[in-house]
């Protein structure tokens, strides 16, 4: 079990993601300091309320971007390995706490699976006007990686981001997307409903 220091954000950091942040607070630049020297992570966790979540994941300082003369710096941070807070400690500036890294149970995504979440992705992205950025499965952790390319709030995020197996983060997010994308077209049915004088019911149907 081991101690490291914490950085609490309103954001939940996913694994395989990479995050700029801005550094100013004197404790979060000692905490980063002293991570970039050792070549360390921290964990980065969400508070909500003045609440920790129970599970984060560890921040690796992927680039020093720019230091300031004050010592503000700006970073960018990968996710690695997610992990449970066991219990927190004290005595330095920053927060800190003992933790176990959380490995996945056994659980992978079928192939069947990991396309049905590809495709729910690609119809979310059509739907919304975007174009659908491509990601490799052969990397690992698809789940993780298409749900850093889309706006989720923190709910969402830290609930996938508790799930221990990738079977149960594919369904989970497929379902997400889907209900996402759902309620993209339903906007903008009403929209375009509106625009032409229109109206629609609570089943989209026009009146």
């Amino acid at each position: 079990m081991q101690e490291i220091g914490l950085f609490p954000l309103g954001m939940v950091l996913l694994p395989s993601e990479r995050v700029p942040l801005h550094i100013f607070e004197e404790r979060y630049k000692e905490l980063v300091r002293e991570c970039l020297a050792a070549d360390q992570p921290f964990g980065l966790i969400l508070v909500e309320d003045e609440e920790l979540a129970d599970v984060g994941t560890l921040a690796h300082v992927a680039e020093l971007t720019r230091e300031f003369p004050d010592g503000r710096m700006n970073i960018v941070i990968e996710g690695l390995q997610r992990f449970r807070i066991v219990e927190t400690t004290s005595g330095r500036s920053f927060a800190t706490a003992r933790i176990s890294e959380l490995d996945d149970n056994a659980g992978d995504a079928t192939t069947d699976e990991t396309d049905e979440l590809l495709a729910a992705f690609a119809e979310l992205a059509e739907a919304a006007q975007a174009e659908a950025p491509t990601v490799s499965p052969k990397a690992g952790h698809v789940s993780f990686q298409l749900a850093a390319l889309v706006e989720l709030d923190n709910a969402p995020r830290q609930e996938l981001l508790e799930l221990d197996s990738e079977a149960a983060r594919t369904g989970y997010l497929t379902n997400l997307f889907e209900e996402l994308t759902r309620n993209i077209r339903r906007q903008a049915l009403v929209r375009s409903r509106a625009e032409s004088n229109g109206r629609v019911d609570s089943r989209g149907r026009t009146a």
